[in-house]
Parts: C-alpha cells; structure tokens; sequence
C-alpha cells in the first residue's frame, strides 16, 4: 500500500494516465470513424437498391392490376423469383403495395390485397405485430389495417390497450377501421383515462372512414370511466349523430358528474339547434 502511495505522490503515474488515455480517445475515434463510414455505405447501398427494386416493382404491379396477369406468371420473372425471399426488397415490395392501396379502390384495391395475402407479405406484417419494438408494431398495425385483414382485429384490440401513447392511437385507428364502431366499445370497461390527444386521433379516424351512423357509440355513455363517456359525448357531438340524442338526454337526467352533465347538455344545445 505504502508503495502505491509513493507511486501516486512521484507523479510518474501521470505520463503513463496520459498515454494510456491519449491511446483510448484515438482508438474510439477511430472505431466512430468506421462506424459512421459503414452506416454512411450502409444507406447509399439502400437507397441504390430502393431505386432499383421500385422499378422492378412498379412493373410487376402494373401487370397485376391492369393486366390481369396472376401471381403464377409473376413468379416466373427471374429477377422476382430471386429477390422474393430477400427482407429489403418485401419491405419495399410491402411499401408500395401500400401505397398503392391508399390510392385506389374497387376491383384494384381487391386484386392488391390478393397479391398481399399469397405473395405471403402478409406474414411479415404478422410478424411486425409480434415484434417487441413499438415503432414496428405500428408499421405492421397500419399495414393489415390498411389490407383490411379483420382477422387480427383482436390481436389490435388487445394492443390498443398498450401504456406506449402512439402504439395505443396507432391501434385504436386500425379498430376503428377495421371494425367501426365495434373497435371502440371495448373501450367502455378500460380503466385507464384517455387523454385528449387520443380522443381527437379516436374522432378524427372515425370522421377519416366516414362512419356514419356509428351504432354503438351510446355504449360509451355507459361507462364508468370519466374519459370514455367525454368521448362518446364528442363523437356524438362532432359526428352530429342526432339519432343519439334519447341517449344523450338519458345521461343528463341520471349522472351525478356536473361535468359530465355540463357537456351532455352541450351537445343536446348543440344538436337540438
């Protein structure tokens, strides 16, 4: 011990701090260096595949959708049945599907949801739900919501009831898509308040796929939770639901809540006017 405490009092131990630090700050430079270099690569390879998968991409789906072509035929393009099992290239063939969808409807949106079920994306989104990671749980709750695959509405109904805020909107959005009306009303027994940023995301998505008569939302009324009966009293009021009003005038007559009561008068004025 007495030895050490004469070594640190020389001061000798300074130059060798100094060298050992001066090799240490060099060395994670260095290894940042290629670590920046290697993700810098990484992107450029990404975006020069990404440019080239679109074109291959965008020529498939336009002999699906107007030329009728089957998957059969597809599957016989050498490029195709190349890249097909390759993860990038079925996030950038899933991406575009997508997209597309959004824009149209009918018989093209059917022959693309066809292409998504048995050109097996559909499993990659199966598993985007089952991915730990919440920004991915979105991306594949927002791709079978968009597909209109229903029957993993209740796997989304049990996300929904997630702590993480975007994941739980992300959800509700794909119920009400998916399910209208029917993916709301689980939300008349939560126990949790919902704030007035999902509320909005809740109304918005509802007025986005033109719901119109909304039957069901009157279950909301009926909750126990503050929160989901303010809900139901906006939907109500912002879907300009008059068929509701009996409901409306119920909840006045019979809650104890003055604010609660305050609102639902509010929307009688509103929708009486």
């Amino acid at each position: 011990m007495e030895k050490v405490w004469e070594f640190y009092k020389s001061g000798a131990w300074v130059e060798y701090f100094l060298i050992v630090s001066t090799v240490l700050f060099i060395a994670v430079a260095f290894i940042l260096y290629l670590l920046i270099i290697r993700s810098r690569n990484r992107n450029i390879r990404k975006e020069k595949l990404t440019i080239e998968y679109t074109i291959l991409i965008e020529k498939i789906l336009f002999a699906l959708i107007f030329e009728d072509t089957s998957l059969a035929v597809v599957k016989e393009n050498q490029d195709f049945s190349r890249l097909i099992e390759d993860v990038f290239f079925r996030e950038v063939l899933t991406e575009s599907v997508i997209n597309l969808h959004k824009n149209y409807e009918g018989i093209y949106a059917r022959k693309l949801e066809q292409f998504y079920k048995e050109s097996g994306l559909i499993q990659d989104s199966f598993k985007k739900l089952r991915n730990p990671n919440w920004e991915i749980k979105c991306k594949g709750i927002t791709e079978v919501a968009e597909m209109n695959i229903t029957r993993v509405f209740g796997s989304i109904i049990t996300l929904s009831k997630a702590q993480n805020k975007t994941l739980k909107i992300t959800a509700l959005n794909a119920c009400i898509k998916l399910g209208g009306v029917k993916g709301i009303t689980h939300l008349t027994e939560h126990p949790y308040p919902i704030d007035d940023w999902t509320q909005v995301n809740i109304i918005s998505a509802f007025k986005k796929h033109d719901i119109g008569d909304s039957e069901g939302v009157e279950f909301l009324l009926e909750s126990q939770n503050t929160s989901v009966v303010t809900l139901g009293l906006k939907l109500i009021r912002e879907l300009k639901l008059t068929q509701k009003i009996p409901y409306v005038a119920e909840l006045a007559a019979r809650t104890h809540n003055t604010v609660i009561q305050y609102e639902a008068q509010n929307v009688l004025k509103t929708l009486t006017a």
